[in-house]
């Protein structure tokens, strides 16, 4: 809204001056309208402040399948790593530690933030 809700009163009082009695409901119909679209601005940018940004849930299956490829892709490293010598057992350690990363990072990033209200 351009003009402040008194603006708009004093808006309408002259516009009833100038049109007459016979046009007041119109006018109070007219007023009480814009009133009405201003509160509903004000509460709709008074909720958007105060509602957290919902980030959107990572479905069940998904974290399934995320946990099944890791695993199995794991695995068949582990073993084929185990061939490699002395250097091999960092290199597994290294992977464990990234596929619990990405599994915990995946799963984590599907959950809103702090406490729920």
């Amino acid at each position: 809204m351009d003009r402040s809700p008194g603006d708009e009163l004093r808006a309408a009082v002259e516009a009833r001056r100038e049109l007459g009695p016979e046009f007041e409901d119109s006018l109070i119909e007219g007023f009480l309208e814009k009133m009405d679209a201003e509160i509903d601005r004000r509460v709709d940018q008074r909720l958007a402040a105060h509602t957290p940004a919902i980030r959107p849930s990572v479905a069940a299956g998904q974290r399934l399948a995320l946990s099944i490829v890791s695993l199995s892709l794991g695995v068949l490293a582990t073993v084929g790593l185990t061939f490699a010598g002395d250097e091999g057992i960092y290199v597994i350690i290294l992977m464990w530690l990234g596929i619990v990363g990405v599994n915990f990072a995946f799963t984590r990033g599907g959950r809103p933030n702090g406490p729920q209200r």
